[in-house]
């Protein structure tokens, strides 16, 4: 169904230019934050809200406090301190107390605080200061006269604002689209559903948000624009659910070939397992690859999302379906996010299946052109069984023969357009398998894989000792070196790894390159030292990790490449250097590349943490090894976007909703639209309408998908 221009959606479509109050200089400000037109203005909504009603005296702010208040400016200083730019010191006084202000670095302040000639109204945190209370780096504005005379004393928004706009000019807008344009709003939800969810009305609660007469208003509102935002994902993916399980796919027989069945734990198929596996999979891995063959026993396709702590076996599980899917006659490829990764993957397959006779293919896209091109050929003529690969699986030129299933490694590092591009290369409807070795809080899960069934290994094998973690500040790098060198002594490996100073490659891989100079050369000269980082050719990658493997290195400084998936048991101590530029997961990540041996395993986090975040991710790496606790953290201390890496995609850009604080309504949402979705998968009912026209071109994770 496509969406409808109506006279009131074309009003809401007006550009901001011609908005009361800004016109088309101002424009461009009101671009920088996405304000584009009208319905853009209405939903930016006030991060905050100033309730002026009831202002505290100053003498009355206490340290620790987040506190608003309102006086005159009583001085103002502003020194250069060694060629610096002056920190910017005012002091705010209300006639009952008086506390300073504080700026770093922004010297024009200086200027517009000797020109606020009425009152001032700050905000912040209040801290013990050298002189008495005093607040860093506050919000703050001068009351605007026309404000103080239609009444100061109110509920005041605050709003997000970009260089070239003030608090008044975005009020003024605001109140003018919202007197001129909110009844032009259509609300989407049918009123049934509104009624069963407790849910008041769109244009009241744009309204209230943008003009609230007090709190439980502006909460019962923000909540309903925030079960919207979720609503609308949620539909989504319960459309794309609909829509995958309508799909024909492949059921899996191998009882065809072998009358003992696929799933009888004394089939031929658990006996080859057992074969090639080094080791007896967990109970956990038993249940999760059981949840596998049973999907691909079905005759629709398989979605499956396998989460897995670091060390818990994910690449085992794999296999097992892997060899499911060639042993019922279909191909199976597995797509890992880098190249070190991919050839890991590679030698472990060949060397697990090469006593079965099942070939194993390494597609890559820096193959030289007779590699390439002989890897083409085996791939399309079928003669590759099993094929390992990075992006390049996905490449035009690539056409497998009967691809069956999809294995695709650390999800995250890959959008949906990917995973479609992978099943579109089979003429088949292949099985989809992801997996994931990177916890992912409960409300992601819901929103980015929510079209997935889920499983989780939740079980590491038996022997694991838990890794002693410490925190250590840049002064103790001598202790620190002294002490991995004890391990060494005692025979055990050591992992350097050098910080993501930058997304420039280049530069990361300087840093490597010096530590592994300054290590080599001057902390431990009479070791072997090796390097690894991204720049280098797979070959010589290659040669490194099988260096290290067979201990001819006793220590490898590497940049993150070393992140996923590298697998050396008397690798037994990790030094992460400058480990306060690293996210809660991508630690987590490193730190899980040691403790895969009989030893004690060490990680040693080398970080002068300055700030309050930066001390906080130091202190739960230490606290804890619970890989669901740190994505959740995580999730709290960087945001979804940045912990998913789908900042720039847009697909969990909210507004108003918060996914930790909000998970009783992201639940509401998911059951409702299931439900909805369930009597009427193709939106067609009158009381629908609404739903489908706001669908309708929507994006989730870089792919478009259609409501028809």
């Amino acid at each position: 169904m496509n969406a409808v221009q109506t006279p009131s959606s074309e009003r809401l479509d007006t550009d901001i230019q011609f908005v009361k109050g800004v016109g088309p200089k101002l424009a461009a400000s009101y671009g920088k934050l996405g304000i584009h037109t009208v319905r853009d203005l209405l939903y930016h909504v006030p991060r905050r809200y100033d309730d002026r009603r009831h202002l505290p005296p100053i003498r009355q702010a206490r340290p620790g406090q987040h506190v608003t208040v309102r006086g005159r400016i009583s001085y103002v200083e502003s020194k250069p301190t060694r060629g610096r730019a002056a920190p910017i010191r005012c002091v705010l006084n209300d006639g009952t107390g008086s506390f300073a202000l504080l700026w770093f670095n922004q010297p024009w302040i200086a200027k517009k605080l000797r020109e606020a000639t009425g009152e001032v109204i700050a905000y912040g945190l209040v801290k013990e200061g050298q002189w008495g209370p005093e607040i860093a780096s506050p919000e703050w504005e001068v009351i605007d006269p026309e404000e103080e005379a239609e009444g100061f004393a109110r509920i005041v928004p605050v709003y997000g604002l970009t260089e070239g706009l003030m608090q008044r000019q975005m009020r003024k807008a605001a109140t003018a689209a919202v007197t001129g344009y909110a009844d032009d709003l259509s609300d989407p939800l049918p009123p049934a559903l509104k009624k069963h969810e407790k849910l008041p009305d769109l244009v009241w609660s744009i309204k209230k948000l943008h003009q609230p007469d007090n709190a439980e208003d502006i909460e019962l509102a923000r909540r309903r624009v925030a079960f919207d935002e979720f609503f609308a994902i949620q539909m989504l993916v319960q459309l794309r659910k609909a829509k995958t399980k309508q799909e024909p796919g492949i059921a899996f027989r191998y009882n065809e070939v072998d009358s003992t069945g696929l799933f009888g734990e004394t089939s031929d198929l658990w006996t080859e397992i057992k074969k090639i596996l080094p080791f007896e999979l967990t109970g956990a891995q038993k249940r999760v690859v059981g949840e596998i063959w049973d999907d691909m026993e079905r005759p629709m396709p398989m979605n499956r999302l396998v989460q897995g702590d670091v060390g818990s076996g994910k690449t085992a599980v794999a296999a097992c379906a892997m060899l499911a899917a060639v042993r019922c006659g279909y191909q199976a490829v597995l797509m890992a996010p880098t190249e070190i990764l991919a050839e890991q993957h590679a030698i472990n397959f060949k060397n697990l299946l090469a006593p079965l006779g099942i070939s194993v293919q390494l597609m890559l896209g820096k193959q030289n052109a007779r590699d390439k091109q002989k890897a083409l050929d085996a791939i399309k003529g079928g003669e590759a069984r099993i094929i390992i690969g990075t992006h390049a699986v996905i490449q035009e030129g690539v056409e497998f023969a009967n691809l069956g299933l999809a294995v695709i490694d650390e999800q995250h590092r890959f959008g949906v357009l990917q995973r479609l591009a992978l099943r579109q290369k089979s003429n088949l409807v292949p099985d989809v398998l992801v997996m994931t070795a990177t916890p992912i809080p409960r409300t992601l899960s819901m929103t980015v894989y929510g079209d997935l069934d889920v499983s989780i290994i939740n079980e590491l094998p038996p022997g694991r000792k838990p890794i002693k973690t410490h925190w250590k500040r840049a002064s103790d790098r001598p202790q620190v070196y002294e002490g991995v060198r004890k391990l060494l002594r005692e025979g055990r490996q050591a992992y350097f790894v050098c910080p993501m100073i930058s997304e420039n490659e280049k530069l990361q891989t300087q840093a490597a390159v010096d530590l592994h100079y300054r290590l080599s050369s001057q902390v431990y000269p009479d070791l072997r030292v090796g390097l690894l980082h991204g720049q280098m050719k797979p070959l010589e990658k290659e040669g490194v990790m099988d260096q290290f493997r067979k201990h001819e290195l006793d220590v490898l400084v590497s940049t993150v490449v070393i992140e996923v998936g590298v697998d050396v048991p008397n690798a037994s101590v990790m030094v992460v250097e400058d480990a306060n530029r690293f996210g809660l997961s991508q630690l987590h990540q490193i730190r899980g590349r040691v403790g895969r041996g009989q030893h004690q395993s060490f990680c040693i986090l080398i970080a002068d943490a300055t700030t309050d975040d930066a001390r906080d991710r130091m202190e739960v790496m230490v606290a804890t090894q619970d890989g669901f606790k740190i994505a959740e953290e995580d999730m709290r201390l960087r945001g979804p976007g940045d912990l998913m890496g789908t900042k720039q995609s847009g697909n969990l850009d909210f507004k108003v909703a918060d996914l930790i604080r909000d998970l009783d309504l992201l639940e509401r949402a998911r059951n409702a639209a299931a439900k909805l979705i369930a009597s009427d998968p193709d939106l067609k009912r009158p009381e629908n309408a609404g739903l489908a026209t706001m669908l309708h071109g929507k994006r989730e994770d870089d792919a478009w998908i259609p409501v028809t």
